[in-house]
């Protein structure tokens, strides 16, 4: 069964409807320029009323590996996403379980990179003003079928387009402008909206 991350979480409110909702995972913005951006002692406060099930990924933007290891400390954060313009092998010695960020313009893209099984791929939309969370897909089919089952899949993912994404058999899914009234506020009936109509898929099949 697909797993489905929501990022851009800014407040308790939204994390704890989301968890309740269906969420696995929840990604918590620590680059400053960001319209998602969280402080990490307000992150930290979310956390602690987190199921420890529940994955809580921060999520990092050229920031350094001190920066990285302090702010991890601090928040009880579970897995780092870097999602900037990071060197292959950067934080490669990390505890924590490392989920590296691939923005694609085209099919050609998937060939500049190595994969190290060390890493989950999470595959979006490349942009020249964001780093993310744009809403805006690639052509998701593009995806090396080698590299589907182990990928997280975002880019303008939603309740109207997610199943062609789940035929692609990804490990997960990421979430964030598509569940949202304004950025960094979730909109609780999109959440569950997109929630119902995953399961009633997923029972389906």
């Amino acid at each position: 069964m697909v797993k489905v991350k929501i990022c851009g979480i800014t407040n308790q409110e939204d994390a704890l409807f989301c968890e309740r909702a269906g969420a696995n995972a929840l990604g918590f913005i620590f680059f400053e320029r960001s319209k998602r951006y969280i402080e990490p002692g307000d992150a930290r406060d979310i956390i602690r009323r987190l199921s420890p099930l529940t994955v809580k990924a921060g999520v990092f933007v050229n920031h350094t590996e001190d920066e990285i290891r302090r702010i991890s400390a601090l928040t009880g954060i579970t897995a780092i996403q870097l999602h900037g313009d990071e060197v292959e092998g950067f934080l490669e010695d990390s505890p924590l379980p490392l989920i590296r960020a691939y923005r694609i313009k085209d099919a050609s893209d998937f060939s500049k990179w190595n994969y190290p099984q060390r890493l989950t791929p999470l595959f979006d939309t490349h942009s020249d003003i964001s780093y993310g969370g744009t809403g805006i897909p690639f052509r998701h089919e593009d995806i090396p079928s080698e590299l589907r089952s182990r990928s997280i899949i975002a880019g303008g993912i939603s309740a109207e387009n997610f199943e062609g994404v789940l035929k692609l058999k990804p490990m997960g899914v990421d979430l964030v402008s598509s569940l949202e009234s304004t950025p960094g506020k979730k909109d609780f009936l999109k959440v569950q909206q997109f929630f119902t109509k995953l399961y009633q898929y997923q029972v389906q099949q």
